[in-house]
């Protein structure tokens, strides 16, 4: 194989390791002697990375700190003087992650409030036309004898199924681009039933909670003005 114009040749093939705990494929990836890459490949005659394992966990402290003193003797630095170099544990590179994926978090939850309240504003604003361009049909009913309670869970109903399609609609298209995340780019991914079981309860409030007022309208209409109304 070539890499740049330059050839190798494979001497062997790894077994199967699957992702590791960052979502990297550990499957995807090529060994090669540290000199070759040094000299044929970066143009450098330094590490820029070095991996180390302590004997144990509780060790990691003990082991970064011998590892300072061997890097700060082998770079000549004064006691006095500042590192050129830096030291990073597995456990501090899981809480740096662990902060950027709250933040994540965070951002994508306070843009979904938004686009739920957008989507709020929206069906209410579609059972007010709705009631404005039925109120003969309201009066109709009224004076048939249907109470303003049976008008008000009309109304309530069908923005509650307008509130629900759109969250199906909104977990089936969720569902396909998780999945072809995974086939497509190997990302590991999956739809937790519970996210699914809390998506329909947030639909139901939100159909609930701004069909209120258009359905509360329609209930207080008064039949004889709404029979007239043109």
């Amino acid at each position: 194989m070539r890499f740049k114009s330059i050839p190798f040749r494979v001497i062997g093939v790894l077994k199967g390791k699957g992702y590791n705990s960052f979502g990297m494929d550990q499957d995807n990836l090529c060994i090669t002697p540290y000199t070759t890459v040094m000299k044929r490949l970066t143009a450098q005659n330094y590490f820029s990375t070095i991996n180390c394992s302590a004997i144990t966990e509780e060790m990691t402290d003990d082991a970064i700190a011998e590892l300072t003193s061997i890097l700060r003797e082998q770079h000549k630095i004064k006691p006095d003087g500042e590192e050129d170099f830096t030291i990073r544990s597995q456990q501090e590179i899981m809480e740096t992650m662990s902060s950027t994926m709250d933040t994540v978090t965070l951002i994508l939850v306070v843009a979904a409030a938004f686009s739920l309240l957008v989507a709020g504003i929206g069906i209410m604003n579609i059972m007010l036309v709705s009631v404005t361009e039925r109120t003969k049909e309201i009066g109709l009913r009224m004076s048939v004898g249907a109470r303003g309670l049976d008008i008000s869970n009309q109304f309530l109903i069908e923005s509650i199924i307008i509130s629900i399609t759109g969250g199906v609609l909104g977990i089936l298209l969720g569902t396909l681009l998780s999945t072809g995340a995974n086939v497509l780019f190997g990302l590991p991914t999956s739809v937790p039933m519970w996210s699914i079981f809390v998506s329909f309860l947030v639909c139901t409030v939100i159909g609930v909670g701004f069909g209120y007022f258009p359905a509360q309208k329609a209930a207080r209409m008064d039949p004889i003005e709404a029979i007239r109304y043109e």
